[in-house]
């Protein structure tokens, strides 16, 4: 059964579902339908580019990797530029192709991490969304509902839990979904975070980490 969380909640994945290695990050979000009267549903592309249109969303998944909660090299911001880290541990899985978003089934944009095969240096993996050229866009998070983030087991294919993010986010420009560490029993857990800024891109969100 699915565990749900609230807003700083935290649950020990590794102590609820022993043996757990490998998991499956999935996010989703759909666009007020009131946005855009020319593109009913959402428009969400990875790796398109996006376009100067203020109707069209390009969100972005992001996983930034962390040694004692700092972020120290560039490689280890995992995006739409770099899908997987040198590890090969955690894996952008890219676009949707099946156009899905949160209000229909599937996830917008997933992340696969293998959490035997992190490094040891590593203590947390944040998980962020940002939106592409926000700023000069004129869109925001605000413009944005139904966001949520799970974590599924990828070997079962069963979902641990699940954070629907309840918060409105006027003017900001990424979200902070949730953060998965590494406690000092060298055991998983995952934190519900929720909280948002107005960086203009992902490097200036990962610098806030240095």
């Amino acid at each position: 059964m699915t565990i749900k969380l609230k807003k700083g909640e935290r649950i020990n994945l590794s102590k609820e579902n022993r043996g757990l290695s490998k998991v499956l990050v999935g996010l989703g979000w759909d666009e007020n339908s009131s946005n855009s009267s020319n593109n009913p549903g959402c428009l969400f592309a990875l790796l398109g580019g996006g376009s100067d249109s203020d109707d069209d969303f390009d969100c972005d998944a992001v996983a930034i990797l962390l040694q004692n909660g700092k972020f120290t090299k560039r490689e280890d911001l995992v995006f739409y530029n770099n899908l997987k880290h040198r590890s090969d541990s955690v894996v952008h899985m890219g676009d949707n192709l099946t156009g899905n978003t949160a209000g229909e089934k599937g996830d917008a944009e997933q992340i696969f991490v293998n959490l035997k095969s992190v490094p040891s240096e590593y203590d947390k993996i944040v998980l962020a969304v940002g939106i592409y050229r926000a700023l000069p866009r004129h869109q925001h998070f605000g413009m944005i509902k139904n966001t949520y983030i799970r974590i599924v087991d990828e070997n079962t294919k069963q979902e641990i839990c699940r954070y629907n993010l309840t918060d409105n986010y006027p003017n900001a420009t990424h979200v902070i979904f949730g953060e998965l560490y590494r406690d000092n029993k060298n055991e998983w857990q995952f934190q519900a975070v929720g909280e948002s800024t107005r960086d203009e891109n992902v490097c200036q969100l990962a610098s806030r980490y240095e």
